[in-house]
């Protein structure tokens, strides 16, 4: 049962992590942040759905009462590329080529890729963000680690200046025309909070441990602007945190 459970996990990153499309020949139920099909429904959608509603380690979650500890570090090593940008219907998405790797507590993951939500998903003592990053990391062993960025108005951002610049304006994708660096969105020595979760869009699989760094990042108010045109809510509510408990440290 395990072994299907992380081959389901594994299709459902390709599918669904951020809202991803399905890929050619596969077919996912219509699900969207508002209305009938909208959070509140999800569960009810499909069958493969149903942890959306009756999961008790879902995400996101707010980020306040969190046990103060030695987490470790977070080393990615990853280098610039020109990806291709994808606007999916559900978000503004990089895919990572292959080699983009990290490693956390004694374990490597490869990048599959980042997408963006509006406004921040999870909450630091209430508080959201403008926006917030989504780093979708995969283990050997199937499991997700996923670096979430919360994304402040301030300075602009190079590297989010030439995302939005490749990104589409309606459903399609397009190619990079000049390397991004994603390591430049990552606030590297930033203090973390670390917590058990799930994807934050259906099929909401219980896979994913969650890296939420304390420190935001800038975009100026014209780049936040440019996604919110986009997307004015592609943020799942939160979610209750049950017995689990978040770490916070670094």
């Amino acid at each position: 049962m395990r072994t299907l459970f992380f081959g389901f996990a594994l299709a459902a990153t390709l599918i669904a992590c951020g809202g991803i499309s399905a890929s050619a020949g596969e077919h996912q139920p219509h699900w969207t942040y508002t209305g009938k099909d909208g959070p509140k429904h999800w569960g009810d959608l499909s069958a493969d759905f149903t942890a959306c509603s009756l999961g008790h380690r879902q995400s996101p979650v707010d980020l306040t009462d969190a046990h103060r500890t030695d987490i470790g570090e977070i080393q990615p090593q990853w280098k610039p590329f020109a990806p291709m940008v994808s606007n999916n219907g559900h978000t503004i998405q990089a895919a990572a080529p292959a080699g983009s790797t990290m490693t956390f507590a004694g374990n490597t993951y490869t990048l599959v890729q980042v997408h963006f939500h509006h406004p921040s998903e999870h909450t630091i003592a209430g508080a959201r963000a403008p926006l917030e990053a989504h780093f979708v990391n995969r283990g050997a062993d199937g499991k997700l680690l996923v670096l979430g960025v919360m994304i402040t108005e301030g300075a602009p951002s190079a590297e989010i200046a030439k995302l939005w610049q490749a990104a589409p304006t309606t459903m399609g994708e397009a190619q990079a025309k000049e390397a991004i660096d994603l390591a430049r969105l990552v606030p590297v020595g930033s203090k973390f909070y670390r917590y058990e979760g799930s994807l934050t869009t259906p099929p909401c699989s219980e896979i994913v441990d969650w890296i939420v760094f304390a420190e935001p990042l800038t975009a100026s108010r014209e780049q936040i602007d440019t996604f919110a045109k986009l997307y004015p809510d592609n943020s799942r509510p939160l979610q209750d945190l049950h017995e689990r408990t978040v770490v916070f440290g670094r």
